[in-house]
């Protein structure tokens, strides 16, 4: 979208709706800030989360017909 296109309607607005609309600007800039925030997770930091059972790898009993 046009900067002056937007600057044109914005223009248009009562006073009310402008504050509104610097608001919602707002908003949107603060939400955009918490994206960039977000960390990568750290290799290890989910141990102790999952575990893997003794025989993990070995073969299912209902695929014995077909091995």
């Amino acid at each position: 979208m046009d900067s002056s296109l937007l600057y044109s309607k914005l223009s248009a607005l009562p006073e009310k709706l402008k504050k509104e609309v610097e608001a919602f600007i707002d908003y949107l800039l603060s939400k955009k800030e918490d994206n960039n925030k977000k960390q990568k997770p750290k290799f290890g930091s989910a141990e102790g989360l999952f575990v893997i059972h003794p025989g993990f790898d070995e073969p299912l009993e209902d695929f014995k017909d077909y091995m």
